[in-house]
């Protein structure tokens, strides 16, 4: 059965059919004989844009979690050995369904989140986009690598690229299609298995993934899909993982890598950010504030990337301020299955509540509303007003602490070197933005402390340069995706060399000491011709 049998292309604004969420439910456990299907313990899915239940998931525990990974561990040789090539046909297929399956899939994203088209559609490229790399790119990584032996001639090196094994995924709720399946892409691609836990708030579009990849020709129980609470499930994947990729809260990234550290388990992590931006006074604002907006609202400002702190030149401060404002209030809130709105509704209640909390405890301690700053309860539920902040004094908690919506706050500052230093200033170090002449923002950037830096752009020039590895620094991650090292971060380097002649030691009919002369020289004329640089 394929997609486009059980539902329409088009899903309308009404409950996830029962026949389609059933369906997508059958391949939460695949193999999973613990699991009782006839009446499982059940998580009930609720949709912030229909603002009426979506659907239900099964929840499962420890037990059949440990069970996915018995499943994994078993066909991974297997899956290793049908050879890279292979692998990334049906990555390059899956790719193929993505594009085939985009309308649908945008549908269930917004269904599940809330988030507007635009930013359902972002995932739908970024996936697209991650498999189209490592399909092509992976053959040629994985190839062995020639490498200089230890003496040259004699010694024979090459380097391998082993798959860790059983690679646990954690993905968040607020991109479910994009970080449900592109960090598990050159993952899979290496030759590991994946056992992938969504978050609770956002089942269906992971069970959407798995199916896609099942169509596309992924065996049974190379990418499974685990639904439960993060203590329980979340601990289960700590434990039996090879390898773990987690996406989410710095505090929660400290308590799993502080779980595989003591089995001496990889771990990869992008965390929280406080990501700033500079507008020095050279920036050309035309053009810079409809950048800036979509830097600081996408997704409702629901994206680890996403701008939250803005330090102007003082001589454009109050233009800049006005500017932006205009444009904030110019974007349309709504929830629709369509492309009319710029800004959707945050994803829940306890989402909704943090925000306002931030923002009230900045007007408390001083800090001045320029525009928004109230939730929106006659568009839906969790819909809240794209807000900027202004006059935040250090006591509020919004100066330093992520909000994780559509708030920002701008901050004036004297020249670019206060505007560093500010930018520099915090625990975290993901993502920056520079808005400036490119001669200034080329200057300004490598002295940023982030995993990414962009110039007249907010997010989206980093992120969509996959062949170059994004990340952060300090607590806003560990390890990076994207790039060669996204996909090397799953495997296990092995070098193989093989000696011929004679051993480095030296031949037998030369003493230990006629060869060590022999072997100082060579090496002394090697650094001179600089043959073994």
């Amino acid at each position: 059965m394929t997609f486009q049998r059980a539902v329409p292309k088009r899903l309308s604004l009404e409950p996830l059919p029962e026949k389609f969420a059933e369906h997508l439910r059958s391949f939460a456990f695949a193999g999973h004989d613990s699991v009782d299907m006839a009446a499982p313990e059940r998580i009930d899915i609720e949709s912030p844009l229909l603002q009426q239940p979506l659907g239900w998931v099964p929840k499962v525990g420890a037990d059949a979690t440990c069970a996915a990974f018995r499943a994994a561990r078993a066909v991974q040789p297997e899956w290793h050995q049908l050879g890279v090539k292979k692998r990334a046909k049906i990555i390059s297929k899956f790719h193929d369904l993505v594009f085939s399956n985009r309308e649908l899939i945008m549908d269930l994203v917004q269904l599940e989140t809330g988030k507007a088209r635009a930013g359902a559609f972002d995932e739908v490229t970024d996936v697209a986009n991650n498999a189209r790399y490592y399909a092509g790119q992976a053959p040629k990584l994985l190839r062995p690598q020639k490498k200089r032996g230890g003496m040259p001639v004699l010694t024979k090196t090459y380097l391998h690229h082993d798959p860790k094994g059983v690679v646990g995924q954690i993905s968040p709720w607020n991109y479910p299609f994009s970080l449900g399946i592109s960090d598990a892409i050159p993952a899979l691609l290496a030759g590991n298995t994946v056992v992938a836990k969504p978050d609770s708030q956002t089942p269906f579009t992971s069970l959407l993934i798995a199916h896609l990849l099942s169509v596309a020709g992924l065996p049974d129980g190379v990418f499974t899909v685990v639904i439960g609470s993060g203590g329980v499930v979340g601990t289960a994947i700590a434990e039996n993982c090879d390898f773990l990729m987690f996406t989410g809260s710095t505090a929660t990234g400290k308590v799993l890598a502080e779980q595989v550290s003591k089995r001496l388990v990889g771990f990869s992590a992008e965390l929280g950010g406080k990501n700033p931006m500079i507008v020095a006074s050279d920036a050309h604002l035309d053009t810079a504030v409809r950048a800036i907006t979509h830097a600081c609202l996408s997704n409702t400002g629901q994206l680890c990337v996403s701008i939250e702190r803005i330090y102007v030149d003082q001589d454009i401060y109050q233009e800049f301020c006005e500017r932006l404002a205009d444009s904030f209030r110019a974007q349309k809130l709504g929830g629709a299955l369509d492309w009319k709105n710029q800004v959707g509704s945050l994803v829940s209640a306890g989402q909704l509540e943090t925000v306002e909390e931030f923002v009230a405890d900045a007007k408390r301690a001083g800090a001045r509303v320029l525009t928004g700053g109230k939730p929106r309860p006659d568009l839906g539920k969790y819909f809240y007003e794209p807000t900027i902040l202004l006059d935040v004094p250090d006591s509020a908690r919004l100066l330093r602490e992520e909000v994780f919506g559509p708030v920002v706050y701008i901050q004036p500052v004297a020249n670019v070197d206060d505007a560093v230093a500010a930018a520099n200033g915090t625990c975290y170090g993901l993502n920056c933005s520079i808005f400036a002449a490119p001669k200034t923002a080329w200057k300004l950037a490598p002295r940023i402390h982030a995993g990414s830096v962009n110039i007249n752009d907010g997010y989206v020039a980093g992120w969509a340069s996959i062949d170059s590895p994004i990340g952060g620094y300090k607590e806003s991650g560990v390890s990076r995706r994207h790039g060669a090292e996204g996909l090397y971060k799953y495997t296990e380097p092995k070098t193989i060399a093989q000696q011929r002649g004679f051993p480095i030691w030296g031949p037998q009919w030369l003493s230990q000491k006629s060869w060590s002369k022999v072997l100082w020289r060579s090496l002394s004329l090697g650094k001179k011709t600089g043959l073994l640089r």
